[in-house]
């Protein structure tokens, strides 16, 4: 049976499909033995040697999908070039798992990893349009006026950000806070922080609620727990 190298890549989990495009530009990928570099490569599962970074890779693992609640100080990678925890020290399982999309470091809350990466494609493409629900707190008292640039969009780097949905949850003048809860199903770099800030708003505390469906409100912070299949197909349908 053939398949695209790339494709079969991510099937095995080694990471989504776009990343491994840029594993096999970047020669990391062997064929029988030698360094693929054409994105058009096919191979033929029964029969070809596949490894990555040296090491055999194999189709033959159960697929597993994981909720992590992610706290602060953890980076969203499998590999931290400067040696900093990363969320693959909070989940320790046999299986070679990567993170679904990213949080950034002083960002806590859901998120899901998996060795299944075409279930990390999925979930990670703009298309498929994943709400992401998040609860933030603002320096200051946030007005109604900013409230609705956030809904419909604003600048941020040289993007407009599509609309969002906006409550207010909480405003204390006393400690000069705004509490918000934002749901976009954009995936763009710091996007929260950014659209905070392009109202002249400094965020305090980020927290990932949600994803989709999928609520941490259960699971302590540095705890996880497996998806349900139902749970899966849900947000993947």
């Amino acid at each position: 049976m053939e398949e695209r190298l790339q494709k079969y890549l991510a099937s095995c989990g080694i990471a989504s499909r776009r990343k491994c495009e840029e594993y096999i530009l970047q020669g990391k990928v062997k064929v029988n033995g030698k360094i693929v570099t054409e994105l058009g490569t096919k191979i033929d599962i029964g029969k070809d040697i596949i490894e990555f970074e040296n090491k055999a890779v194999k189709n033959n693992e159960e697929k597993i999908y994981i909720l992590l609640n992610k706290p602060i100080g953890y980076v969203t990678t499998a590999n931290d070039q400067f040696g900093r925890e990363t969320v693959l020290d909070l989940v320790k399982v046999k299986e070679r798992i990567v993170p679904v999309g990213r949080l950034d470091m002083y960002t806590s809350g859901a998120l899901i990893l998996t060795n299944d990466g075409d279930f990390v494609y999925k979930v990670t493409h703009p298309k498929h349009e994943i709400e992401k629900t998040y609860t933030v707190t603002l320096k200051g008292i946030i007005s109604n006026k900013e409230v609705e640039k956030l809904r419909n969009g604003v600048k941020i780097d040289d993007y407009i950000t599509k609309p969002a949905k906006v409550k207010i949850l909480k405003t204390d003048t006393e400690k000069d806070i705004s509490r918000l809860e934002i749901t976009i199903h954009e995936g763009k770099n710091r996007q929260i922080r950014k659209m905070c800030e392009s109202v002249g708003r400094k965020v305090l505390a980020l927290h990932r609620s949600k994803i989709g469906t999928l609520e941490v409100k259960n699971l302590e912070l540095g705890k996880w727990r497996y998806l349900k299949k139902e749970e899966v197909k849900k947000l993947v349908k």
